[in-house]
């Protein structure tokens, strides 16, 4: 009993206590692009885990001094059985989850697209970008296989050339790494997960991610000090459901950019190491040290 034990604390401890704990470091921040490896590794992690707690307790239930027992009785037999069915939940409520927030996300942006056809300006040069007339200085992407950057008019008499471009620079790179294809994949963890064991920090630490990686972006792009002006011209508007763009980040964005400079190419290797370490640690450790022996224990078992 101790492999489905053990797996079922890990999948506990990873699907909530280590999410916030790493959520309030900043070390990871410094290497965002490793760092949503390491947060992809411990939601993989926690799912495997707890899958793997259901398939090898409810082979326990049936193997009665390393052999199989023909005759578990009906105790154990309902606990073979109900620990196989909530294995089998938790996989349906993670694929269904990933349906349902594709199929949502999808018909979110498909219409807000045709929205901004129909009442937004098309930008003569740049033929992806339609302009909003509104007084409001906001800017964000609507991505997909027709993507959309979305700029107001407010934004285009707030912002000198050089901070347009580097929020252009910004947008662009979220559409072209298809950083909404990652932030889905999270909302979908996070809704397949029951609440009473659902944490936000993956979810919320993401989205601040992407931001830094397309500020990352735009920073080579046009340089620190225009997008860090835009930034602050831009302010902490959020983008609409669907989109992606500015965001209550813009604190630690701002800081990031102060202490780090675009040439800075070694800085956060050491922190990008580490998390790609941790990532590998999280999801191969419990796979070599816990499901791969219970796997050839069973097998020697069965056969």
């Amino acid at each position: 009993m101790t492999t489905p034990l053990l797996l079922g604390l890990i999948g506990l401890a990873l699907a909530q206590p280590v999410p916030a704990l790493l959520a309030r470091m900043d070390w990871p921040y410094r290497a965002p692009r490793a760092a949503i490896v390491l947060w992809q590794a411990l939601a993989l992690a926690a799912i495997l885990a707890m899958v793997g707690a259901g398939l090898s307790a409810s082979l326990w239930l049936v193997v009665h001094e390393g052999a199989p027992n023909p005759d578990p009785g009906p105790v154990r037999a309902t606990f073979h059985v109900a620990f196989l069915v909530l294995t089998v939940v938790v996989v349906a409520r993670l694929a269904w989850s990933m349906i349902s927030v594709a199929r949502e996300v999808r018909a979110e942006r498909r219409r807000h697209r045709t929205i901004l056809d129909l009442v937004g300006e098309r930008d003569a040069v740049r033929r992806s970008v339609r302009i909003l007339d509104a007084a409001e200085p906001l800017a964000y992407c609507v991505p997909g296989l027709t993507a959309r950057v979305v700029v107001s008019r407010g934004a285009l008499d707030t912002l000198a050339p050089a901070e347009l471009d580097a929020v252009l620079a910004h947008e662009q790179a979220h559409l072209r790494a298809r950083h909404d294809l990652v932030v889905d994949t999270f909302s979908a963890l996070h809704r397949a997960f029951p609440r009473v064991l659902r944490s936000d920090a993956a979810f919320v630490s993401t989205k601040v991610l992407v931001e830094l990686l397309a500020d990352d972006h735009a920073r080579r792009r046009t340089g620190t000090t225009p997008l860090a002006r835009a930034l602050v011209k831009l302010g902490t508007r959020p983008a609409p459901a669907g989109a992606l763009g500015a965001t209550s980040t813009l604190v630690r964005r701002i800081d990031r950019l102060e202490r780090e400079t675009v040439d800075a190419g070694r800085q956060g290797a050491v922190e990008g190491v580490a998390c790609y370490l941790l990532a590998a640690a999280v999801v191969l450790g419990p796979t070599f040290t816990l499901a791969v022996p219970w796997i050839s224990s069973a097998w020697t078992t069965l056969s």
